[in-house]
């Protein structure tokens, strides 16, 4: 569907069913680069079970209008701009890699609109390397192939989809491809630039699942333990030899995770 936000047209994937603000909703935040497909099957699941889904690509994302967002608080206040223009109920926000920490900062900015929040391939401090910064700055596609190729744990690389005939790799490096320059870089920018996730972290007092790669390349998962100690009552689930985009490497794994 279609909503504005903040003055934008904003591309919501719903997981195959009208969006229903009398449900309780849950929230699919996409990471850096990429946009509402990594959820597909995730938010179908949702979708079909109780809950109003909301899957935006965020701004300049996708199929969304307006300009990328700077910093990671200036998206989780867009995060709770579009609850609040979809009139959902108090959200359940499952975010991955940089909609993870846009999750964990709506909630700590924005407690009475989350409900829960699911961290996938998070850390306490989502350092770039200086070679993928620089080659995003300069829209190089070298970025892209260091996303893909850190992105993706190893069953990903030698095929693994689910689905016949489909490459994880090749899906993940159109998606990338597919964004407008300056897009990749702005959003590893603001990832690197992030240095609040502890203190925030401190102030969530939802339930809170740490779902965490045991070959993640990207936000290592002894990183993301370092974040869910900081989390009173948190609990982390560990997926053995997943990498850093579990929820196309593992959907059903992550799906069971979401669940608990």
């Amino acid at each position: 569907m279609q909503l504005d936000v903040n003055g934008h047209e904003t591309f919501i994937a719903t997981g195959g069913k009208p969006f229903d603000n009398s449900l309780p909703a849950a929230i699919f935040i996409h990471g850096a680069g990429f946009d509402h497909s990594v959820w597909a099957l995730q938010t179908r699941w949702f979708a079909h079970h109780g809950y109003a889904v909301l899957a935006p690509d965020l701004p300049g994302h996708g199929r969304s209008g307006g300009a990328p967002l700077k910093t990671i608080a200036e998206m989780a206040d867009w995060t709770a701009a579009l609850l609040d223009a979809a009139g959902a109920q108090p959200a359940k926000l499952i975010g991955h890699s940089m909609g993870s920490l846009i999750a964990l900062e709506t909630a700590a900015r924005h407690p009475a609109k989350v409900a829960s929040l699911a961290l996938i391939g998070t850390t306490s401090t989502m350092t770039v390397g200086p070679d993928l910064l620089k080659a995003a700055e300069a829209n190089n596609p070298a970025a892209i192939d260091m996303m893909t190729i850190w992105g993706l744990g190893n069953d990903a690389e030698i095929g693994g989809n689910l689905a016949p005939g489909l490459w994880m790799h090749g899906g993940s490096v159109r998606v990338l491809e597919a964004n407008k320059p300056g897009v990749i870089f702005n959003d590893l920018a603001a990832c690197n630039d992030y240095k609040d996730a502890l203190g925030s972290a401190a102030k969530i007092t939802v339930p809170t699942v740490f779902i965490l790669g045991e070959r993640d390349m990207m936000t290592p998962a002894r990183n993301g333990k370092t974040l869910a100690a900081a989390v009173n009552g948190a609990r982390t689930i560990v997926l053995k030899g997943a990498g850093h985009t579990m929820m196309v490497e593992r959907p059903d794994e992550v799906l069971k995770a979401l669940q608990q």
